[in-house]
């Protein structure tokens, strides 16, 4: 269960406001790396670059699940404190993402980068998870709060692993069926609204259930079925 969440909180990662909008960037810049070779060259160079890209952010975050998990690991004897603390986070998180608090940090950060083969997209990708962590912050705090409440340092990798496969899959697939998604990118962007609400109210409700232990009986419940 707790991996299918932090899989969901990926991939709302993926289509939130500032996130989304710049995917035509990225996939430009690893369209740009590919040089002026054949179209279907260009495709698979566009494609290997997306790839990479998603291998750089996913060791980091998994970095990250690996910090978390050890912390929490550490903090085991205070596991009713610490749910309290991290589900009020993820609550406080849930809210910001609904713009009920204003944080203009999450509003991402923009700059220009020069792709140029399969390495550079991979540190690309490891630079990416650092100065856009405040675009998918909400949902990334989320999941690192999980890992760290839910097990060691070994769970809490492996669960932003899946983190990462839920925002780098839809990205992978963008870079093959680009040409195909516009029009559902731009119902997306009609209703970020719509979106902000439905997924800060994900995150409220993960919060709740996270502060009042809740999360950890299902997920316990679940495991033995």
């Amino acid at each position: 269960m707790e991996y299918f969440i932090t899989f969901l909180e990926g991939l709302i990662s993926f289509i939130s406001p500032c996130m989304l909008p710049m995917l035509p960037i990225y996939l430009g810049y690893f369209a740009g790396a590919a040089g002026e070779s054949g179209e279907e060259k260009k495709k698979a160079g566009t494609l290997l670059g997306a790839v990479c890209f998603v291998a750089g952010f996913t060791v980091i975050f998994m970095l990250m699940g690996l910090l978390a998990g050890t912390i929490g690991r550490f903090l085991a004897r205070y596991q009713t404190e610490l749910n309290i603390v991290c589900g009020v986070i993820v609550i406080f998180l849930g809210l910001v993402f609904m713009n009920v608090i204003p944080l203009p940090m999450l509003s991402g950060i923009r700059k220009q980068w020069k792709i140029t083969g399969p390495f550079s997209a991979f540190v690309f990708g490891m630079i990416f998870s650092i100065s856009l962590t405040p675009c998918v912050g909400a949902f990334l705090g989320s999941a690192l709060m999980l890992a760290s409440t839910t097990g060691g340092a070994a769970k809490g990798a492996v669960l932003l692993f899946v983190y990462s496969m839920g925002l780098g899959i839809p990205f992978i697939l963008s870079a093959v069926l680009i040409g195909y998604l516009a029009s559902a990118f731009t119902f997306i962007k009609k209703h970020y609204r719509v979106i902000e609400i439905v997924s800060g109210s994900f995150l409220i409700i993960v919060g709740v259930m996270m502060a009042l232990g809740w999360l950890n009986k299902l997920l316990a419940v679940l495991s033995f079925s």
